[in-house]
């Protein structure tokens, strides 16, 4: 690593040659704000202005981005000088967010991002005030037509963060800086509605959203409706949000497993059941590991089998690659599942009316409000297998209003009543490689009758963009690949279309990290204080899928197929695998070549 001398506020520093300013202040202690940059090395066009520093030469001083300007143009041998906190930068920097704040929303108390606004943090930094500069606004979009996400427009800054987190992360690439001038936002193209482009609904956009501009789409209102109508209201709660939901209430990311406190603010919220999505998560994979074995052995359909978990990715896969659908295991995800057991054998168990349940999955995920209302997700007497979702952040919304103190909670477990035994296997569903090493646990017990002598497969672990593995079965060599993030698994699927790929089983998961680092997480911003952690863009998906993995050593029983509720299950109700039962409500299908969603179809 080749340094180089800099002088930052008069004293000389040994940085890496290959920084930017912005990033060689940071690392000597200094604090820099700024909107566009979002992590190390990513930035948007130095868009927002507000890392403004000044350079000096013996000529005079001139104001420079910090976020794209390279030190190894301004070394301190050369007479260059670094200023932060001089008049000119700091009245600069007060001046740009001034201008943002003149052209921006000011209802800061219903915005989602309430408490977590960069823009208001930046502003408390810079001491830039509210109504410096007035005159005419752009005008404004809102958009509320797609089934997980709202765009409101007086609430962007042009940051263009999720322009760059959308090319990024999935490799779509649907928004865009349009119009020009006092014209300018960000949208997709022509200003249309997220529902009438191929969106995934992932989220990702805004996870990186410094402002409200981008949100998921609340349905509180519509779970506060069922219980107020008396309906058997049942929660569920996927692997993932677990490893987060302490966050919200103020612990360090990866620092607790909110499992106990979430159950038990899921009890004193008034649910008539909280259960826990890790047994539908060990339902599929009972399933999906019999369809990969059949596929194997019976050649019953093609390989590679690619799993169907991701909403996002089942998205990304009917709008570019539904030629492919034969590859793709026909298994509903884990919750869509539990809620189509939770409707016929749970309901009928307790002499309840399908009617009359109403079932509420807590998902990472802002992709699985679009999948409940899939048309094919509707099992019994066509209902749907799940009536509402909200985000982890929609949950922590909900407790936080109820006055539950997160601290003052105890510990409690999920209800166990029929849907109540989860396994180490379902838990790691949360983050990218736990599928496949959960489908492997049980793919070796169907193909050599026994246990694999050790439950951890760690070669497909890890936040690599692609994993690759051959994994011997008794003999049977099983070629697998992970991958996260559609940027990452389009090469895979290529491959695929062409006939050429050389696996068995591909795991995808559609937001880079899998669930733990879903569009419904709490929010991970870039560190903007000197005193918290630089290097949490990087980490934290490590941090939280380390809670899911620990849980998983810890649990007695790890395999899906030795979960007892999952035995019980076949045994009184569905039968055996492939049973016409277990098809209608554990299996769905794909629509090809789908154009937008279907919610915007209707309304055309």
């Amino acid at each position: 690593m080749e340094k180089i001398n800099i002088n930052i506020e008069g004293r000389i520093y040994s940085v890496d040659k290959n920084l930017t300013v912005l990033e060689a202040a940071r690392e000597c202690g200094f604090n820099i704000p700024t909107l566009c940059y979002f992590n190390h090395g990513k930035c948007s066009l130095a868009s927002c202005r507000v890392c403004l520093v000044e350079i000096r030469t013996a000529r005079g001083g001139k104001l420079f981005a910090s976020c794209v300007y390279p030190v190894a143009d301004i070394p301190a041998e050369k007479g260059f000088e670094i200023y932060i906190s001089s008049p000119m930068a700091t009245a600069a920097r007060r001046a740009s967010v001034e201008l943002l704040l003149s052209n921006h929303s000011k209802d800061c108390q219903t915005c989602s991002k309430n408490g977590k606004c960069e823009l208001l943090e930046v502003a408390n930094i810079t001491g830039a005030e509210s109504g410096k500069y007035e005159g005419e606004n752009t005008p404004v979009t809102i958009d509320e037509l797609a089934p997980g996400l709202v765009r409101d427009s007086s609430k962007c800054i042009l940051c263009g963060r999720c322009i760059e987190k959308c090319k990024e992360a999935q490799g779509v690439g649907i928004l865009g800086f349009e119009n020009r001038g006092f014209q300018t936002v960000v949208a997709p193209a022509m200003n249309r509605s997220f529902a009438e482009v191929p969106c995934l609904q992932c989220g990702q956009c805004i996870n990186v959203c410094p402002t409200g501009a981008l949100s998921e789409h609340r349905e509180i209102a519509k779970v506060d409706k069922a219980m107020a109508e008396g309906k058997y209201v049942i929660v569920q709660t996927a692997p993932a949000v677990r490893a987060a939901i302490a966050e919200e209430f103020g612990a360090k990311v990866g620092e607790e497993d909110g499992t106990g406190r979430m159950v038990a603010a899921l009890h004193r919220l008034g649910f008539q059941r909280v259960f826990d999505v890790n047994f539908g998560a060990d339902l599929t994979i009972t399933e999906e590991a019999q369809e990969l074995v059949n596929r194997i052995t019976k050649k019953v359909a093609p390989l590679p089998q690619i799993t169907s978990c991701s909403p996002g990715w089942i998205n990304y896969m009917e709008f570019f690659y539904s030629d492919l659908i034969p590859h793709v295991s026909t298994c509903k995800s884990p919750h869509e599942m539990q809620g189509a057991i939770t409707k016929s054998y749970f309901a009928k168990a307790h002499g309840l009316d399908p009617k009359d349940v109403y079932v509420v999955s807590v998902m990472p995920c802002t992709a699985k409000k679009y999948e409940k209302d899939r048309l094919q997700n509707a099992a019994v007497e066509g209902l749907p297998d799940v009536d509402a979702v909200i985000t982890t952040r929609e949950l922590a919304v909900m407790i936080k209003r109820a006055g539950i103190v997160w601290n003052r909670l105890p510990k409690e477990e999920f209800d166990d009543d029929l849907l109540g035994e989860y396994t180490g296997a379902g838990v790691i569903f949360g983050a990218t490689g736990g599928v496949m090493e959960a489908a492997l646990r049980t793919a070796h017990k169907i193909i050599t009758g026994e246990e694999a002598a050790r439950p951890d497969f760690t070669e497909v672990r890890g936040m690599a963009g692609v994993k690759e593995a051959t994994i011997d079965i008794k003999g049977t060599p099983v070629r697998v690949a992970v991958t996260s993030g559609m940027a990452n698994a389009k090469p895979l699927l290529d491959q695929v279309r062409e006939g050429k790929s050389p696996y068995a089983f591909i795991e995808i998961m559609c937001c880079p990290g899998g669930c733990i680092a879903g569009g419904g997480q709490p929010f991970v911003k870039p560190s903007l204080m000197p005193n918290e952690d630089p290097d949490i863009l990087d980490t934290f998906r490590e941090k939280r899928a380390k809670i899911l993995y620990d849980i998983d050593a810890n649990k007695p029983i790890r395999q899906s197929h030795n979960n007892p509720d999952i035995i019980r299950l076949y045994k009184d109700y569905l039968g055996h695998y492939g049973s016409e039962l277990a098809e209608e409500l554990l299996h769905t299908s794909y629509v090809k070549d789908r154009p937008c969603f279907p919610t915007v179809e209707k309304k055309k």
